[in-house]
């Protein structure tokens, strides 16, 4: 009876049995570059293409938090904390309508035991064509390795500006 219930629902919903597949994503988080890899490419599109917020969620370890650092308008240094949810609700219809790109330049990182801290530089591009970046910056990412994947515990960020220009040591090595 719940088997005939179950395919009630499915076909009511006009689903079957093949769209309730939990997705694999074990090998976007199976290492560090592939987890940082994924976390670049999983914000990036064009403008009009969706992100896939599936796997952003995934890479987040439960208690994850996300803070952007700046000046407020008083001047003053500020941080905001958010959960991936929270980043999808305030910047996922930003990225959807305006396109965008965040490539990473540089990569320094530090491990001890079961921890990694990454200090990820990047350029971010309206279009995946667009020679200049319109903004730069440094991600702080933490990581945890629980013997089974990588997952991200945060991500602090700052975005360049003219009072606080990138280090030499952070850029490209190119």
């Amino acid at each position: 009876m719940k088997y005939f219930i179950l395919l009630i629902s499915f076909i009511s919903l006009g689903l079957n049995a093949q769209d309730t597949e939990e997705i694999d994503y074990s090998k976007q988080v199976a290492t560090l570059d592939s987890t940082i890899e994924t976390l670049y490419a999983v914000i990036s599109g064009d403008a009009g293409v969706e992100r896939d917020w599936d796997l952003f969620k995934h890479l987040f370890n439960e208690n994850a938090k996300l803070i952007p650092s700046g000046k407020n308008k008083e001047g003053e240094h500020i941080v905001r904390y958010m959960t991936p949810d929270d980043y999808i609700k305030t910047s996922g219809k930003w990225l959807f309508d305006n396109g965008f790109h965040e490539i990473e330049i540089n990569r320094e990182t530090q491990t001890f035991g079961n921890i990694t801290q990454v200090f990820s530089t990047y350029e971010s591009f309206r279009k995946k064509e667009d020679n200049e970046p319109f903004m730069r910056g440094i991600n702080s990412i933490q990581l945890m390795n629980d013997g089974e994947r990588w997952w991200i515990i945060n991500i602090y960020w700052m975005q360049e500006s003219e009072d606080n220009p990138i280090p030499e040591q952070y850029l490209s090595k190119q």
